[in-house]
């Protein structure tokens, strides 16, 4: 019981860190889950979706709302929800290379 109590803390303060990748926090948080599960506990996959969802980093609050505003969260599976910020964040990462190699072709 002590174990499932110190897991329901850690999954409570999960946060996106500055900088980490969409696979890694999803990783993160997926294991605490696991954990979880194997201790007992019974968590449904739409508290997972909405906890992920306000632990992203602020730098996602646009693909948040996108996210929130096109699709029901009590049905939304993680895979879902996985690949659609797998696309967003590489899109963010596409636009700052393409910002970075404008800045150095400019700047030459």
């Amino acid at each position: 019981m002590a174990q499932l109590q110190a897991l329901r803390k850690e999954f409570e303060l999960l946060n996106m860190g500055e900088g980490e990748k969409i696979d890694t926090f999803l990783g993160r948080t997926l294991t605490v889950v696991n954990e979880m599960k194997t201790n007992g506990e019974v968590i449904n996959q739409s508290t997972i979706v909405s906890k992920i969802l306000i632990s992203l980093t602020p730098k996602f609050n646009y693909v948040v709302c996108s996210i929130e505003d096109s699709n029901d969260l009590n049905t939304l599976s993680i895979d879902e929800l996985h690949r659609s910020l797998l696309v967003h964040e590489q899109r963010m990462q596409g636009y700052l290379l393409e910002g970075h190699a404008l800045k150095v072709t400019y700047s030459v």
